[in-house]
Protein backbone atom coordinates (compact mmCIF):
# COMPACT_ATOMS: atom_id res chain seq x y z
CA UNK A 1 0.00 0.00 0.00
CA UNK A 2 2.66 2.83 0.80
CA UNK A 3 4.41 1.86 -2.72
CA UNK A 4 1.10 2.65 -4.88
CA UNK A 5 0.68 5.87 -2.44
CA UNK A 6 3.71 6.87 -3.38
CA UNK A 7 3.53 5.92 -6.99
CA UNK A 8 -0.12 7.78 -7.30
CA UNK A 9 1.08 11.02 -5.27
CA UNK A 10 4.32 11.06 -7.54
CA UNK A 11 2.60 10.52 -10.71
CA UNK A 12 0.09 13.18 -9.60
CA UNK A 13 2.53 15.85 -9.23
CA UNK A 14 4.01 14.80 -12.42
CA UNK A 15 0.70 15.49 -14.37
CA UNK A 16 0.15 18.86 -12.31
CA UNK A 17 4.27 19.92 -13.86
CA UNK A 18 3.22 18.88 -16.75
CA UNK A 19 0.54 20.04 -17.44
CA UNK A 20 1.83 23.75 -18.74
CA UNK A 21 3.58 21.76 -21.63
CA UNK A 22 0.01 19.94 -22.26
CA UNK A 23 1.02 16.68 -21.70
CA UNK A 24 0.87 14.45 -18.66
CA UNK A 25 3.34 12.20 -16.84
CA UNK A 26 2.69 9.26 -19.08
CA UNK A 27 3.11 10.92 -22.31
CA UNK A 28 6.09 12.75 -20.63
CA UNK A 29 7.59 9.41 -20.41
CA UNK A 30 6.95 7.71 -23.46
CA UNK A 31 8.65 11.18 -25.44
CA UNK A 32 11.62 10.49 -22.82
CA UNK A 33 12.32 6.48 -23.99
CA UNK A 34 12.11 7.08 -27.13
CA UNK A 35 14.45 10.11 -27.21
CA UNK A 36 16.77 7.76 -25.33
CA UNK A 37 15.89 4.53 -27.54
CA UNK A 38 15.35 5.64 -30.81
CA UNK A 39 12.76 4.11 -32.99
CA UNK A 40 11.36 1.08 -31.05
CA UNK A 41 8.36 -1.31 -32.22
CA UNK A 42 5.12 -0.49 -30.22
CA UNK A 43 5.27 -3.86 -28.77
CA UNK A 44 8.79 -2.85 -27.52
CA UNK A 45 7.69 0.76 -26.23
CA UNK A 46 4.95 -0.72 -24.26
CA UNK A 47 7.05 -3.29 -22.68
CA UNK A 48 9.66 -0.32 -21.66
CA UNK A 49 7.12 2.34 -20.35
CA UNK A 50 5.03 -1.07 -18.87
CA UNK A 51 1.60 0.21 -20.64
CA UNK A 52 -0.96 -2.04 -22.39
CA UNK A 53 -0.91 -1.83 -25.78
CA UNK A 54 -4.24 -0.08 -26.06
CA UNK A 55 -3.54 2.51 -23.66
CA UNK A 56 -0.09 2.75 -25.59
CA UNK A 57 -2.41 3.10 -29.22
CA UNK A 58 -4.59 6.05 -27.58
CA UNK A 59 -1.71 7.74 -26.48
CA UNK A 60 0.51 7.42 -29.73
CA UNK A 61 -2.78 8.54 -31.39
CA UNK A 62 -2.79 11.87 -29.47
CA UNK A 63 1.04 12.34 -29.59
CA UNK A 64 0.52 11.84 -33.56
CA UNK A 65 -1.95 14.27 -33.61
CA UNK A 66 0.31 16.91 -32.27
CA UNK A 67 3.34 15.91 -34.95
CA UNK A 68 5.22 14.45 -31.72
CA UNK A 69 5.79 10.99 -33.08
CA UNK A 70 5.61 9.48 -36.44
CA UNK A 71 4.49 5.69 -36.40
CA UNK A 72 6.09 3.69 -39.99
CA UNK A 73 5.59 0.20 -40.88
CA UNK A 74 8.18 -1.95 -39.57
CA UNK A 75 11.13 -2.86 -42.23
CA UNK A 76 11.19 -6.59 -41.96
CA UNK A 77 8.11 -6.98 -40.04
CA UNK A 78 4.80 -6.39 -41.79
CA UNK A 79 2.88 -6.52 -38.41
CA UNK A 80 4.94 -4.16 -36.36
CA UNK A 81 5.56 -0.60 -36.51
CA UNK A 82 8.12 1.60 -35.54
CA UNK A 83 7.34 4.59 -32.80
CA UNK A 84 9.81 7.41 -33.12
CA UNK A 85 10.15 10.80 -32.43
CA UNK A 86 9.50 14.01 -35.11
CA UNK A 87 12.25 16.84 -35.19
CA UNK A 88 9.26 18.68 -32.67
CA UNK A 89 8.79 15.54 -30.87
CA UNK A 90 12.56 15.93 -30.06
CA UNK A 91 12.72 19.60 -29.52
CA UNK A 92 9.61 19.02 -26.98
CA UNK A 93 11.33 16.02 -25.32
CA UNK A 94 14.59 18.50 -24.63
CA UNK A 95 12.30 20.87 -22.86
CA UNK A 96 9.97 18.98 -21.14
CA UNK A 97 13.18 17.39 -19.74
CA UNK A 98 14.98 20.87 -18.65
CA UNK A 99 11.45 21.47 -17.37
CA UNK A 100 10.98 18.56 -15.23
CA UNK A 101 15.01 19.33 -13.90
CA UNK A 102 13.49 20.81 -10.32
CA UNK A 103 10.78 18.23 -10.14
CA UNK A 104 13.20 15.47 -9.97
CA UNK A 105 15.99 17.30 -7.76
CA UNK A 106 13.05 18.18 -5.58
CA UNK A 107 12.62 13.82 -5.69
CA UNK A 108 16.07 13.64 -5.05
CA UNK A 109 16.54 15.75 -2.36
CA UNK A 110 13.55 14.30 -0.51
CA UNK A 111 15.41 10.94 0.04
CA UNK A 112 18.94 11.79 -0.51
CA UNK A 113 21.48 10.40 -3.04
CA UNK A 114 22.33 7.01 -1.15
CA UNK A 115 18.60 6.19 -0.55
CA UNK A 116 17.36 7.59 -4.10
CA UNK A 117 20.17 4.93 -5.25
CA UNK A 118 19.30 2.27 -3.25
CA UNK A 119 15.00 2.82 -4.28
CA UNK A 120 15.74 3.05 -7.85
CA UNK A 121 17.95 -0.72 -7.14
CA UNK A 122 14.81 -2.22 -5.36
CA UNK A 123 12.69 -0.86 -7.65
CA UNK A 124 14.36 -2.93 -10.78
CA UNK A 125 14.77 -5.62 -8.68
CA UNK A 126 11.06 -5.92 -7.85
CA UNK A 127 10.30 -5.26 -12.08
CA UNK A 128 12.55 -7.56 -12.98
CA UNK A 129 11.24 -10.76 -10.51
CA UNK A 130 7.78 -9.74 -11.18
CA UNK A 131 6.84 -10.24 -15.24
CA UNK A 132 4.14 -8.62 -16.68
CA UNK A 133 1.25 -10.72 -17.15
CA UNK A 134 2.41 -12.50 -14.02
CA UNK A 135 -0.74 -12.59 -11.26
CA UNK A 136 0.52 -14.76 -8.52
CA UNK A 137 3.97 -13.99 -6.31
CA UNK A 138 6.00 -16.66 -6.39
CA UNK A 139 6.71 -18.24 -2.85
Amino acid sequence: MALRRAYLLMHRQADAHFTIDDVTADQFVLLRVLAESGALTQQALAARIASDPSTLRAMLVLLEKKELVLRTPHPTDGRARLVSLTERGELLQGELWSHSESFRQRLTTLLGPDDTTTLVSLLNRLTRALPPGESKLKS
